[in-house]
């Protein structure tokens, strides 16, 4: 088996119900499903600085309007920030400038986000975007599997951009149960030619309502196959989703975890995961 640590690094007061992480310098930009925000704490300081990303911005917002904004991807100057798809309310693609922080496009993705379904074959019901990845030119989009179908599905998707220009592969996981139930993407973070995700079993067959948690997992899945190398139970308890690099080194690597509580607490608990290559 392989080795990991997991260990709690910090607890950040003041945000809740974190979803997607970004790792940059000596900062971690942190987005909330719950939030129209991006927060960012630096490490050295152990402060924060809230980004509004869009006008009239909120904290705390009520689960009906919520925008939720699950994944966040970067790619040079840039951070990419999704809605979930889940709803209509959540249907938006933000474009930030990494360095201003400031919102420079906002994409409605209905489009493509009904054609994902249909060439994945998932309802709408079932239809949940928790991860992101961006290359510079292919855009990974990874659906969670918590719906009645248990559609766990990696979007492969090109072109010059997500609105009416694109071509899209996928691939469906079954991905390991955890005390009999399946686990089901969370987030997910590029590695070189690697993608390592996070999964969690939830004792749901909702997109919407949450469940008892009962443990997660981390995987790597090889870019050039799209076929998984491994899964690795990390939890017994917790639901992480968002992941992002901490250190690369040449025989471990550290990443960095925010756990989603499922409450209002604005409260936010970051770990580090150090696993061997």
């Amino acid at each position: 088996m392989m080795q990991f640590q997991l260990e709690l690094l910090f607890q950040i007061i003041g945000i809740g119900s974190a979803s997607g992480l970004i790792f940059n310098d000596t900062s971690l930009y942190i987005i909330c499903d719950n939030s129209t925000y991006l927060h960012e704490y630096s490490l050295d300081l152990k402060t924060i600085t809230n980004h509004s990303i869009v006008a009239n911005p909120m904290q705390n917002i009520p689960k009906k309007d919520k925008p939720d904004f699950e994944a966040i991807a970067s790619f040079e100057n840039s951070f990419y920030i999704f809605g979930s798809g889940s709803t209509e309310k959540r249907n938006k693609m933000l474009t930030l400038n990494a360095t201003t922080k400031e919102a420079v496009a906002t994409d409605d993705l209905s489009g493509l986000y009904s054609v994902m379904q249909n060439f994945g074959g998932i309802k709408p019901e079932d239809f949940n975007i928790e991860g992101a990845i961006y290359n510079g030119s292919n855009w990974y989009l990874f659906n969670r599997g918590n719906g009645k179908s248990k559609k766990n599905v990696i979007f492969t998707i090109a072109g010059k951009n997500l609105t009416d220009e694109f071509t899209i592969l996928s691939n469906a996981y079954k991905l390991p149960k955890i005390k009999g139930v399946q686990t089901s993407f969370t987030d997910a973070v590029a590695v070189e030619n690697k993608i390592y995700f996070l999964a969690t079993a939830e004792n749901t067959q909702s997109t919407y309502d949450d469940g008892i948690v009962l443990g997660s997992l981390i995987g790597c899945i090889d870019t050039k196959t799209m076929k998984i190398d491994f899964t690795l139970k990390i939890s017994e308890n917790q639901k992480f989703e968002g992941i992002t690099v901490f250190k690369n080194a040449a025989t471990t690597i550290e990443f960095l975890l925010c756990e989603d509580n499922d409450s209002d607490e604005l409260k936010s608990d970051i770990y580090k995961l150090s696993i061997i290559k």
